[in-house]
């Protein structure tokens, strides 16, 4: 009885000295791993952050135990693993560190849709939107992309800048076959039309569709590397699709089309501004 009052006593002690920074570190910690988790999850960083776990493992195994060549040799793997696995998976932590420097944690800093008439943001969305529905129809491949909080500056300097008013005639112009900037891809910023015939990196993931092209895959890539919105028409299906955080979804009507849009661009934005700013705009 007196070691379970004793045990007791321990525990009541221990909660009765956490102080708030405590909870917030346990907070702080919790988010950073639930993060990570969520990054590794549905990339093939997954696969290598098993093989890490076992590693320490057998490292953890060979301290306990005293067995020193083992240790010796994990150590050395260790050590010359951290700098070869930042080298192999440089583009898994860059998307990662965009992500934290984006929507995921700073999501009231970008709040350009507030200051902008809704009015254009609609007109864009349905310029894209009869566009692409012509796309279908008339099987013409189109790759469009809708920057957002991550910036695009690198991708829109390999293009042509046009910093044009969103028209659809002008998108049917840059993607018609014949066109000298039809192959690359359109690049949409602050909903005006900003730069066409950009390179947009390919996805490297292994597990996609080998029936996807390389206008599909380059719209994966982009989105993989950033919160763009990518819109995607197949030019030998005529299957629209559209691409959002590495993931692809496909067979879009113009009104389904629309309806996404709207609410990646406009509803998203609604939400994050705050209730009282609303009642005095009213």
């Amino acid at each position: 009885m007196s070691f379970i009052a004793n045990t007791i006593e321990y525990i009541i002690n221990r909660i009765s000295a956490i102080t708030v920074f405590d909870i917030l570190d346990i907070a702080i910690v919790s988010v950073v791993f639930y993060y990570i988790f969520k990054f590794v999850r549905d990339r093939r960083a997954g696969k290598l952050a098993v093989g890490i776990i076992f590693i320490l493992a057998l490292l953890l195994i060979s301290n306990v135990f005293n067995m020193y060549a083992l240790n010796f040799l994990l150590s050395n793997v260790v050590q010359v693993g951290i700098l070869g696995i930042i080298i192999v998976f440089q583009s898994e932590f860059r998307y990662f560190l965009e992500k934290v420097g984006g929507n995921t944690f700073i999501t009231s800093i970008n709040k350009k849709t507030e200051k902008r008439v809704l009015s254009d943001v609609f007109k864009c969305i349905d310029a894209v939107v009869d566009a692409c529905d012509s796309f279908s129809k008339e099987m013409v491949g189109a790759l469009i992309v809708f920057e957002r909080s991550t910036k695009l500056g690198d991708i829109i300097k390999t293009g042509t800048v046009i910093d044009s008013e969103p028209s659809e005639y002008l998108i049917k112009n840059i993607f018609f076959n014949k066109a000298p900037l039809h192959d690359g891809a359109l690049v949409i910023r602050d909903f005006r039309l900003c730069s066409a015939g950009c390179f947009l990196p390919l996805s490297d993931d292994g597990s996609l569709n080998r029936e996807l092209g390389t206008r599909h895959r380059a719209g994966i890539g982009i989105s993989e590397n950033s919160d763009a919105v990518v819109v995607i028409v197949s030019e030998e299906t005529g299957v629209i699709s559209v691409a959002l955080d590495g993931e692809l979804t496909r067979n879009y009507t113009p009104a389904k089309l629309k309806e996404k849009l709207v609410s990646l661009m406009v509803h998203e934005e609604n939400k994050k501004e705050n209730p009282i700013s609303k009642r005095f705009k009213r």
